[in-house]
Parts: C-alpha cells; sequence; structure tokens
C-alpha cells in the first residue's frame, strides 16, 4: 500500500453501514474510550462501553470470553493498567489471547494506548499506538484496525456542522503544574472517578472528604491525570493554610500571561478574575488539597467556567456550595489488588490478612506494603510484632487513628533507624514545620553551630541529605517536590498522620533539639523587610510553620523577632484574620514568659491591636492599645518617647473607629505636637500624625480646616517620598474628598481623576486603597451630576472590594453604603433596599445602636422606605437617626443637619407641616453657622424650608427664600447642576449618609 503508517496495520477488510462497538477499558483510561467512542459516533457508528475490571478470582480468559457476550466488534483499549488489574502477569495473558481471542479475530481488535512492551501474543496482535500520533492519524488507524469506513453517513461535508467532542487525550493541558505523578499502581474508585466527574459539570466544585489516609489526595491525583485532556490549565495548590493557598494561586499569574506587578496579592486578584472570566482559558481545574478549613480559604475559590476539585477531611465544604463526595477506606478487594501491587512478593491471602491487620486505610497499605516488599519479615512475624508492638494507651492519638496506625509506623521507623538512621532524623525535623509541603529547602543554609554533631551531618553533607530523602521516599513516607522556577527549592510532602506519630514518639529533650533547629531555619529564612512586598512570599511560606516549631513558647529568643515580623506582614498584605489569630496565640503564651522582654510584648500588642482593628474589632483593639499607652506614658515633666507617641496615635485610631471623634481629635494633635518636639523625629511619623489630625477633624465635619492640613500633608509627601509613593497618594484621596465634602464638586473630581489613575498605575487596580480612590472618584462623579459614570464605578469597585476583602470587611461597607444611596437615587429600590438593610444590620453588629454610622445607616434607610410608600416607618426611622446624631455630635455637625433635613421631610409627607416647618428653620440656620451659607447642605436646607414655608401658607416668605437658595445653587454648582434643577423643579432635597474611612 505504499509507505507511510499503513504500512503498520494489514489491510483491512472494510465494513460498510452503521456497525456496533463495545470498547473495553480499564478506567485508568476513561478519556482514551470517551474519545474513541465520540470518533466512532461521529462516523455514524454504535458505541456501548464495557470497564475492565475484573475480579481476582476470575481468570483473563474467562473475563475475554464474557466480552463475547457484548454487541458488535470488541476494542480492547491496551494499556498498562488494563494488563495488570488484579494484577496480572504476561504470561497468563499470553495464554488467554492464544485461547479466547486468536480464535474469534473477527470479533476482537486491539489498540494500544502505552510505550510499554506487550505480552508476546498481544504484541502480534498489530494494535496501533494511538499516542504517538495526532488525533486526525489516530483516528485513521483505529477505522483501519476496526475495518470501517471513514466519512460516516453524513458525509465528510457535514463535519464542520458537528458539535466538538472530547480533546484527543494525547493533547496536554498548556499549563500544568503541581499535580503529583500518575500513580501506575492506582486500584478502583471506579465509582468515586465517575461521580466526581458527573458532579463536576453539573456544579463546577465537588469536595473528596474522608477521614485521613483514605487516598484523598491519589483520588484527586488520578482525577486530574484521567481528565487531563478535557482542560487547557490544571494548577494544583496545597490550601492547608490560607496564605500559601493565596501564594501558590497568585503563581499562577504569569502562566496565564497576565501583566501584573510583583506584588502577590495583585497576582493574585488578576488570577482570580482571569479565571471568573475565563480568559484567556475557559477549562481550567484548580485543584485544592488539604484544605481542611474551608473558613479560612472558601472566600479565595475562584467561580467561572472551569473546575474546583477539593479534598478535605471537613464536610464543612457543604455549606460553601460544594458538592460533597466522601472517600471511604478501600473494600477488601481493591484493598488486595493494591497490595499485590505495591509487594508482589505477597500472595493473595497474605493481602488479605495485611489488609484486616491495617484497617483497608490506603495510606498505611501503601506505606507498610512497601516496606514489606523489601524485607525479610514474613506476613505472620509482622502481624506478631504488629499485634504485640506499642500498648493502648501509648498509642492511642485520637479516635481519628487506630491503634495499628502508630504500631505500623513504630516498625517501620524501626526499619529507617536501621538502614538510614538519619533519614529518621530529617523526618522528626519536618515535623517540627506544618504538616503537609515541608519547605526542607531552609533547612540546607541554617547555621550550624551548636547543633548536634548527627543533625548538623545531615543538613551540611549533601550525600546523607540526599540519602536520607531517598530512604523516605523508598518507603513512600513523604513525596519529594521541586520548585519549578527554581529546582533548589526543595519540599517534601508529609501526611499529617505521620506527622503527628512521628511527633509524639519523641521525648522532650528531642522535642527541644529538633524544634531549635526549625526555629534556627525559619529565623534565618527571614528577610527582615516586612513591608516590602516583594518579599511577601517567604513570608508566605514562613508563616504556616511557626507554631509548629515552637517558636510563639517565647522561650527562644531567636523566634521573638521572627514572629513580629510575620505578624506586620500579615497585617500589611491583608491577612487580618490569620494575623489576629497569631497574635492571640503568641501573647497568650508569652505573657508569663520569663525569656521575652517587656518592650517585645508591647510591640507584639501593637501589632495585634492593628489586626484587630483591621477586622473591625474596635472595642477590643482600643483595650490593647490603652494598655499600650499606659505602659509608656512618661513620668511627669518627661518628654513623651516615639513608642509612647505610636500607642497613643493607636489610641485614637480606635476612638475615631468607635465613633468619639472629639477624644480622637485630642489625642491626634497631641501626638502631633510630641513628633514636633522630637527633634530626631522621622519626617514620615509626623506627616503620619498631621495627616490623622486631618481624619479626626474631618469626621467632626471641620472640612476646611482638614483640607488645610491635607493639601499641605499632600505637598510634604510629594517633596519627600515622591509623587508616586503609596502615601502620597492616600493624601491625595484626602484632599479631595475634602473637596468634596465643602461642595467643590468640579475641582475634587478632577484631583480624583488623576489620583485613581496613578493609584491603578502604580499600585495596582485591586488594592484596597485603590479601591478607596475609586470610591471616591465614583462619589465626586455621583455629586458632579455624572450619574453614568459614577454608577460604573460604583458597582465596579464594590464588586472588587468583596472579592479582595469579604462583604463584611468595614471598607466593603462603606463603599455598599455609597451603591445604595446611589441605587436608591437612579431607579433600582429593591437593590437600594436590599444592600442598605445588610450594612444596617452589620454596623448594629459591628458598632452598636448608637454609633454614628449605625444612625447615617438608619437616615438612609429611612429614605428607601420613604420612595416605596412605607411614610410612618421612614418616619421613625428619620427620627431615630436625628435623635443619635445630635446625641452623639451635636446640633451642628454636618451629619446631624443632613439627617435634620430628611427628618423635616418625613414630617411634612405625612403632614406634621408645623413641625416641619420648625426643624428645617433651625436646620437652615444651624448650617449658615457650621458650613457657610453657599455650602449645598445649607442650601437644601433652605430649599426644604422654602417648601415647609409654602405648606404652612406664607407664600411671599417662601418666594424669598427660594429664590435666595436657588441663587446660591446656581452660583456654587451652576444653573444646570442636577440639585439646581431639582429646587428649581421644587423637588425637596434630601440628603444621603456616606461614612468615612477611618
Amino acid at each position: 500500500m505504499g509507505d507511510g503508517p499503513d504500512d503498520r496495520t494489514p489491510e483491512p477488510r472494510t465494513r460498510s453501514g452503521r456497525q456496533t462497538v463495545t470498547i473495553s477499558f480499564a478506567g485508568f483510561n476513561g478519556a482514551w474510550a470517551t474519545w474513541i467512542g465520540s470518533r466512532l459516533e461521529r462516523e455514524g457508528h454504535r458505541v456501548a462501553y464495557q470497564r475492565w475490571n475484573p475480579s481476582l478470582g476470575i481468570r483473563i480468559d474467562d473475563a475475554l470470553h464474557d466480552l463475547l457476550l457484548a454487541p458488535g466488534q470488541v476494542l480492547l483499549v491496551i494499556s498498562d493498567s488494563y494488563l495488570q488489574l488484579g494484577p496480572r502477569d504476561h504470561e497468563e495473558w499470553d495464554l488467554a489471547v492464544r485461547e479466547v481471542v486468536l480464535p474469534h479475530e473477527d470479533r476482537f481488535a486491539a489498540v494500544c494506548v502505552t510505550s510499554s512492551a506487550l505480552p508476546g501474543a498481544l504484541a502480534g496482535f498489530s494494535a496501533p499506538d494511538l499516542t504517538a500520533v495526532g488525533a486526525e492519524e489516530a483516528q485513521r488507524l483505529l477505522l483501519a484496525r476496526l475495518g470501517l469506513a471513514g466519512g460516516g453517513p453524513e458525509g465528510p461535508d457535514d463535519a464542520a456542522d458537528r458539535l466538538p467532542g472530547p480533546r484527543f487525550p494525547g493533547d496536554v493541558p498548556q499549563v500544568w503544574r503541581g499535580v503529583p505523578r500518575q500513580n501506575t499502581r492506582f486500584t478502583g474508585r471506579e465509582q468515586l472517578l465517575s461521580d466526581a466527574y458527573g458532579q463536576m459539570l453539573r456544579t463546577s466544585m465537588v469536595t473528596l472528604y474522608g477521614m485521613p489516609g483514605v487516598g484523598k489526595t491519589q483520588l484527586a491525583a488520578e482525577y486530574a491525570h484521567r481528565f487531563a485532556s478535557e482542560y487547557d490549565v490544571v494548577w494544583w495548590v496545597n490550601a492547608d493554610r490560607r496564605s500559601t493557598f493565596r501564594q501558590s494561586l497568585a503563581e499562577l499569574a504569569p502562566r496565564l500571561g497576565l501583566s501584573t506587578g510583583a506584588e502577590y496579592g495583585e497576582r493574585l486578584r488578576a488570577v482570580r478574575g482571569a479565571l471568573s472570566k475565563g480568559k484567556p482559558f475557559a477549562r481550567w481545574l484548580l485543584v485544592l488539597d488539604g484544605a481542611d478549613e474551608p473558613d479560612q480559604v472558601a472566600d479565595l475559590v475562584p467561580s467561572g467556567s472551569g473546575h474546583v476539585l477539593i479534598t478535605s477531611r471537613n464536610p464543612a465544604w457543604g455549606e460553601h456550595n460544594s458538592v460533597l463526595l466522601e472517600v471511604p477506606v478501600y473494600n477488601r478487594d481493591e484493598s488486595v489488588a493494591f497490595v499485590l501491587s505495591r509487594a508482589p512478593r505477597l500472595t493473595e491471602g497474605e493481602a488479605g490478612q495485611l489488609a484486616e491487620a491495617l484497617g483497608d486505610l490506603p495510606l498505611l497499605l501503601d506505606q507498610t506494603a512497601g516496606w514489606l516488599s523489601d524485607s525479610d519479615l514474613t506476613i505472620e512475624e509482622y502481624l506478631e510484632r504488629l499485634n504485640t508492638g506499642l500498648t493502648a494507651d501509648s498509642v492511642t492519638v485520637s479516635a481519628d487513628f487506630p491503634l495499628t496506625f502508630r504500631t505500623a509506623w513504630s516498625i517501620l521507623l524501626a526499619k529507617l533507624r536501621e538502614s538510614f538512621p538519619e533519614s529518621v532524623d530529617l523526618l522528626r525535623l519536618c515535623t517540627f514545620f506544618a504538616p503537609g509541603t515541608v519547605p526542607v529547602h531552609l533547612l540546607r543554609t541554617v547555621t550550624v553551630d551548636g547543633v548536634p554533631p548527627h543533625i548538623a551531618g545531615l543538613l551540611t553533607d549533601p550525600m546523607t541529605w540526599n540519602g536520607a530523602i531517598e530512604h523516605l521516599r523508598q518507603y513512600s513516607v513523604v513525596r519529594q517536590e521541586y520548585d519549578r522556577d527554581d529546582p533548589d527549592r526543595v519540599y517534601l510532602y508529609v501526611h499529617r498522620m505521620v506527622h503527628q506519630n512521628v511527633r509524639g514518639e519523641m521525648s522532650a529533650e528531642d522535642r527541644r533539639t529538633f524544634a531549635a533547629v526549625a526555629r534556627r531555619a525559619l529565623a534565618e529564612a527571614d528577610p527582615r523587610r516586612p513591608a516590602e512586598t516583594d518579599l511577601w512570599p517567604v513570608y508566605a511560606e514562613i508563616v504556616p510553620h511557626l507554631e509548629h516549631a515552637d517558636s510563639l513558647d517565647g522561650e527562644d529568643p531567636i523566634g521573638h523577632e521572627l514572629v513580629l515580623n510575620c505578624l506586620r506582614y500579615l497585617y500589611l498584605s491583608g491577612e487580618h484574620g490569620t494575623g489576629a489569630r497569631l497574635a492571640e496565640q503568641t501573647r497568650s503564651a508569652w505573657q508569663d514568659c520569663a525569656a521575652v522582654p517587656r518592650e517585645t510584648l508591647r510591640t507584639l500588642d501593637h501589632h495585634y491591636a492593628n489586626l484587630l482593628r483591621a477586622r473591625g474589632e474596635y472595642r477590643r483593639s482600643e483595650a490593647v492599645s490603652r494598655a499600650a499607652v499606659e505602659g509608656y506614658r512618661p513620668a511627669a515633666g518627661t518628654v513623651a518617647g516615639r513608642k509612647f507617641l505610636r500607642a497613643l496615635g493607636s489610641l485614637a485610631a480606635d476612638l475615631r473607629a468607635l465613633g468619639r471623634y472629639d477624644e480622637a481629635l485630642d489625642l491626634s494633635e497631641q501626638v502631633a505636637r510630641g513628633y514636633e518636639r522630637l527633634g530626631d523625629a522621622d519626617p514620615q511619623q509626623l506627616l503620619s500624625a498631621r495627616n490623622n489630625v486631618a481624619v479626626s477633624l474631618r469626621l467632626l465635619g471641620r472640612y476646611r480646616e482638614a483640607l488645610d492640613i491635607d493639601r499641605q500633608t499632600s505637598d510634604d509627601r510629594k517633596r519627600l517620598l515622591g509623587p508616586d509613593d503609596v502615601w502620597t497618594l492616600f493624601s491625595g484621596i484626602y484632599w479631595a474628598t475634602d473637596l468634596r465634602l465643602l461642595g467643590c464638586y468640579r475641582e475634587a473630581a478632577a484631583l480624583q481623576e488623576r489620583n485613581a489613575r496613578d493609584h491603578v498605575r502604580h499600585i495596582g487596580a485591586d488594592h484596597p486603597q485603590t479601591l478607596r480612590a475609586e470610591h471616591n472618584l465614583a462619589l465626586c462623579r455621583y455629586r458632579n451630576g455624572d450619574r453614568d459614570e459614577a454608577g460604573v464605578l460604583f458597582a465596579r469597585a464594590l464588586e472588587r472590594c468583596e472579592r479582595v476583602l469579604g462583604e463584611t470587611d468595614p471598607l466593603t461597607l462603606v463603599l455598599a453604603v455609597g451603591n445604595s444611596c446611589f441605587a436608591r437615587a437612579y431607579g433600582d429600590i429593591d437593590q437600594a433596599r436590599e444592600t442598605g438593610e445588610s450594612v444596617g444590620r452589620h454596623y448594629e453588629r459591628l458598632l452598636g445602636p448608637e454609633h454614628p454610622y449605625t444612625a447615617g445607616a438608619r437616615a438612609n434607610h429611612a429614605l428607601i422606605l420613604r420612595d416605596v410608600g412605607e411614610w410612618q416607618q421612614a418616619q421613625v426611622l428619620a427620627e431615630e437617626a436625628l435623635a443619635t446624631m445630635t446625641r452623639g455630635l451635636g446640633g451642628g455637625h454636618p451629619w446631624t443637619l443632613g439627617c435634620a433635613v430628611n427628618a423635616s421631610g418625613l414630617r411634612s409627607l405625612v403632614g406634621d407641616v408645623d413641625s416641619a416647618l420648625s426643624l428645617s428653620g433651625e436646620t437652615f440656620s444651624r448650617a449658615r453657622e457650621a458650613l457657610g451659607p453657599t455650602h449645598p447642605l445649607t442650601l437644601s436646607a433652605q430649599v426644604a424650608m422654602a417648601a415647609d414655608l409654602r405648606s404652612t401658607g406664607e407664600d411671599d416668605e417662601a418666594d424669598r427664600v427660594e429664590e435666595s437658595a436657588l441663587s446660591g445653587l446656581s452660583r456654587t454648582l451652576g444653573p444646570e447642576h442636577f440639585h439646581t434643577v431639582s429646587a428649581r423643579s421644587r423637588s425637596r432635597p434630601s440628603w444621603d449618609f456616606e461614612p468615612q474611612t477611618t
């Protein structure tokens, strides 16, 4: 037939018309079977599937005879898995092929999807290798081997109209990282894999959960390999800690071709956005391995067109929209088959005995059978040692861990000690890092002064080190992993059960010795610059291991600075929950530890207060800050030091958040004066102190004074730090905010537009500070009447803020208020109501019923109820808001005046016109005094007063007051501004409460 691929197969007799083909395949090759079936169906043929999984009690020739009962031709998809299921040897296959297949050559055909050598009889069966060619050539070889004509009943011209089938299994994902190598001994689990795949197509998120050691990770790896051809991206991350999960997910950014800065938080946000949009890849698989605390990582899981596969001990993932599939222990047939593949020297009966003793737990079967394969012990000797080993009270760890597990590990560790004792030392060192992925590369550069010689030799001698790792891998104790971008970064995966068992067997002296080495490794890995974003990946790697290295007990001074630096990193990187928990654990351990200096405890409390405040736990942060103030308070007649001023500034921030603005201003001014008196004060500290004075003034409604300070601070920061520094940009937000609150809308919008653009360029689009800048720009445009642009900005900033920080973060609540007010003003009243009610509940729970923000949320909600016709309830809320603001801030505060404008309008609406006039007249007078005659809020109060005068029959006075207000609005905002137009049409004005960042 000429040269080329045709020479590899005999010329078949071509069958025409619609044929039936039964595909016999091992579950391991399900993707190949699906692709083959789809290609046959596209040609118009009928397909039946028969999974090949003969049990140990069935001979291969009998199983092949059973296939003859299937309809049509039988196509064997030959692979290593197909040949070894059971397991079976080549001799048994040769006999079965000669006795069953060859006599029925007209019914059997085969294709090969492995490069391994085939049994002799099968090798002569002319099975073409589909893995060595592309999809179209593979189809041609397939049809030729079955003797089927191509082209199909629809004809080749219709091929373009057919729906695309499954991808060719020979195609690999364009992006692939972290997936453990495919286990050629993978056994059983076919129904679980089928269920996982089916559920994934329907719901996109599946969690494989179960007790430790049941093989969840192996099952997830098998899923990733088996269905790899379905995806363009397969990304495996260890999700046992939030920080490591964030780091691993952020590392996907360059692989997706995303253009981001070096800051990994920005990369994380870019990755989640790209996966959610399905660009550049719509078909992606994200595997979260070891995600045992869903509350810590669920908000980071992306959604979209791809799939998420989770392994976890915790079924609480069901509360996070994931389908749960429980992974049980093996059934006995699976256990026996697995043990025989791992330890071929054992008989089927011995494998059954071992499975019984180990409770069919896959992890234990793997580790123990692997050791037995190389051991001289008989199964009876092993079981005797197992049954007469440790006593129950010395091996029981928890209800989840059977007795036999620790006993088996004692035997395995004894074997390791005999063959290579350094491997046990390395394993013990690993248990002073967090279970899971252990960064053992940190140990290779640790200073060994004072380290016991046997450990020092392990760490410094490459041959000893590599030998220890190899022995641990040989007995399946660990899995070795490398950083793709840096091969010198070596990791060992240590299962939690292994971790706990090995650590639990150590003496107290050994624990102290190994913990000290781990602590030193972590401390020496600390770059000591937690504020530098390009070093955050280093801290993300260190943080999960602090507790396991006993760094939090405080006894070893080497860990003090390390823990403090990690807390600073967690605060700056936005990991406030993780940081607060770490700080709480550390405080509990350090408070009564004589080795921890008092000054170190105070620095710890400073970080703790910052983390609590960032989480919105203001009362707790106030208590911590107040204690720090008292601890640093200078003696009478002495000058306050920097640490006292730092503590005082933290307390002022707590008081601002709690709504105690006068006290906060007093403390902020003390701090600023204190830094001015310190001749060697850091100019940045002084500028920050002045900035905080302006924040307090703004919260008190003293906008002009705040503007003067913010303008000067912005200029000073530009000169000192440069125009693109993060703190200079932050001053720009405040400057524009002051202008907007003073009614200078056009000027504020122009300034904030530049500032927002610079934030995106220099910090990143999803940085929390950028979100503040864009929200402020939305407010500026909203007040300036640019409603279309404002609406887009409001929605975009809130969506990103919820995604980055969560729905209850203090900044998210600020942005949600602005969205609700905009939605109420421009038509989506249902959205406004839903958002407003949610914000109100959060503020009341977070801050209490008397806080100005809670009152402001009530005032906003009253306007929503007014617009939907619930006037009586609206008036109740408006009056409550007015009373609360008056009690807390006084009658002349802008927020109180705004609440009064709203309350007077509702009084008029329900017919209490005299009371409405009294309130609007009083509000106008107070506003003139507090804000000046041309401020927009003053003019709104004047318009309201004119309406109330007209309602009480005082038309002449109403006309005079109205004309004065319209003249002021035209001069201040312009004759075509929507406030001016609205007042001219005699629409009663209202006021939106806007919470400020503190």
